[in-house]
């Protein structure tokens, strides 16, 4: 059977522009988090640090030619909700990748969609320990969830590295709120603290949106607390502060990352002032890509004060973009087995706000940041900067992750 010249080269062209077509098909990329309500400055800081680098990626020319698309999510910090987003990400968007998760409530009930599906996960934010341990071995032989965030078997000993030994407190008491994220992190306190020998005098829990901390506090400071940890996010947190100012009782707060978010230092205005913390980075421009990342984002978002809401949840969302570019062109492929087999070898380094990333992920360990990538930032002036001279001094050094760290 033969074809006139004319009609073949018709379908010659209809099967090359719908190859181009196809090729230039956009890269469809999951990012879900809080964008409304009490975690809404870590969700929107992340969100925005996540459009901030698929912009700039896209406008080199993208990723193998072709466009990154966000689906953006609003998960609310409610686990049930971030369950639906999973599904309709996996089965109607049709996802090659996720990246967010704010809270850690939210993070394991969704997360495991995606392992099913053998779809990547970045979880950018969430930092409860168990988030990249929950597919073990030999149930699941391979992890797709990875994270670049310091979780909390760093964090917490890093709170009570800082409330015994430098600052010399014998007596703490932990106030945790009552979600995974709290718990979970109050238990990690508690182990840190046994290993110092020590126990807290006092532990209590409270609700989000609870704005009363008095009775806390109160057993807090008649068992003779002189400092307190904590492990909420930023609105509880602040009543914390405001709650001692009301007492007349003024002890040190020290507690996770999350006394950084613009909701405790607003909220709790001068009461919260000295409040100190683990944090990945510092809005503060000491390397060149640090300080084009900040104007930019500045220049771009406008945020109040010039101060970015949740600068570690912008930070760890930005890079966590050029991780997954990173695996997509190694790959050279979207498909979610070769996706997780780029991360837990990428083979170029990726030059990040938080860090270098050069070999960030093995098959074992899907943590990217280990202890000597964190420093104890304090709340001061209505911002976050560095506690120490000696951090702050070495703060534009070049990081990188600890080589013979394990994965906690």
């Amino acid at each position: 059977m033969t074809f006139p010249l004319q009609k073949l080269a018709g379908i010659l062209a209809l099967s090359l522009t719908a190859s181009f077509a196809h090729a230039a098909d956009p890269i469809k990329i999951g990012v879900s988090g809080p964008f409304t309500g009490g975690s809404s400055s870590m969700g929107v800081s992340m969100r925005d640090g996540v459009r901030l680098a698929t912009t700039e990626i896209n406008k080199a020319g993208g990723v193998m030619g072709r466009q990154l698309q966000l689906v953006e999510r609003d998960d609310e910090a409610k686990n049930e909700r971030g369950v639906q987003i999973a599904q309709e990400m996996i089965n109607k968007e049709q996802v090659v990748a996720m990246l967010g998760y704010i809270n850690t409530g939210v993070a394991l009930a969704s997360q495991r969609f995606f392992q099913d599906a053998k779809i990547p996960v970045i979880n950018n934010v969430a930092t409860g320990s168990v988030i990249t341990h929950q597919f073990k071995k030999p149930e699941h032989p391979d992890n797709y969830v990875f994270r670049n965030a310091a979780h909390d078997t760093i964090q917490a000993p890093m709170i009570v590295e800082e409330a015994v030994t430098k600052r010399g407190f014998k007596k703490v008491a932990i106030l945790a709120d009552s979600t995974n994220y709290g718990q979970l992190g109050r238990e990690d306190l508690e182990k840190a603290l046994t290993a110092k020998g020590m126990k807290p005098v006092a532990v209590e829990k409270f609700n989000i949106k609870d704005v009363d901390m008095t009775a806390q506090l109160l057993k807090a400071k008649s068992a003779g607390a002189e400092a307190v940890l904590t492990y909420g996010i930023g609105p509880e947190l602040a009543q914390i502060a405001n709650g001692m100012t009301k007492l007349g009782w003024k002890v040190p707060l020290i507690g996770s990352w999350t006394l950084s978010m613009a909701n405790y230092i607003d909220n709790s205005g001068t009461n919260g002032e000295g409040a100190r913390m683990p944090q990945t980075f510092i809005q503060e421009p000491n390397t060149p890509k640090r300080k084009a990342f900040i104007d930019n984002y500045l220049k771009t978002f406008k945020p109040k004060n010039n101060r970015i809401d949740s600068p570690v949840s912008a930070a760890q969302g930005y890079d966590s973009v050029y991780l997954l570019a990173a695996a997509i062109n190694q790959a050279k492929s979207t498909d979610g087995v070769k996706l997780r087999e780029a991360l837990e070898n990428l083979q170029t380094p990726v030059e990040g706000v938080v860090m270098t990333y050069d070999k960030p992920f093995s098959h074992d360990d899907h943590d990217a940041i280990t202890a000597n990538l964190t420093v104890i930032g304090e709340v001061k002036g209505g911002r976050v900067v560095y506690a120490y001279d000696t951090d702050m001094k070495s703060g534009a050094t070049a990081r990188k992750k600890e080589s013979t760290a394990l994965a906690k």
